[in-house]
């Protein structure tokens, strides 16, 4: 709709009812440019830029709800895999002290749990940074999108496009 040349009110009519991002950026602008009297003056782009930023971010921190999670997951889960592991060869010592032997039997069931807390801490911590590496490219696409939205909005109210331009200055008389 930005890019097919219409003006604002007109953009504003047609994502009236959508919820979506660019909508709500649409929207925004043209609630300021009627609380501005559709005057277009530095007061107003300065106030329009001011909007279209507090949306973006705004839309931003809402995407990016969770992906914290992720990053911490993937972050600590090998440390806690590293824990386990070592706690398993703890358990081994411990059954090679007791028994004063080093046979297989006295040493595996040590070993094992080392194995499976390190195998748990990888399942955990693998998907977890691959996940979170996806979803950072996805946002940081929608926040360029968002900004390109927003070039868009500041390129039509900067030429008046769909809206009142502010009166040129009298000469004084």
């Amino acid at each position: 709709m930005l890019e097919s040349g219409a003006g604002l009110v007109d953009a504003a009519r047609a994502c009236n009812e959508a919820r979506d991002a660019i909508a709500q950026l649409i929207q925004s602008t043209a609630r300021e440019a009627e609380l501005s009297g559709r005057i277009v003056d530095d007061g107003f782009k300065e106030r329009v830029a001011l909007r279209l930023e507090r949306v973006e971010t705004a839309m931003t921190r809402q995407v990016s709800r969770g992906i914290g999670i992720l990053a911490t997951i993937g972050a600590t889960a090998p440390f806690v895999g590293l824990f386990g592991t070592v706690w398993g060869i703890m358990n081994a010592f411990i059954g090679i002290s007791e028994s004063h032997t080093t046979n297989l039997a006295v040493v595996a069931p040590g070993i094992a749990e080392a194995l499976l807390a390190t195998a748990f801490g990888l399942v955990a911590a693998i998907p977890a940074v691959v996940i979170y590496n996806h979803l950072a490219r996805v946002i940081a696409g929608y926040r360029v999108l968002l900004g390109d939205a927003s070039a868009q909005l500041l390129m039509i109210i900067g030429g008046g496009i769909g809206i009142r331009a502010a009166a040129p200055p009298r000469a004084a008389e």
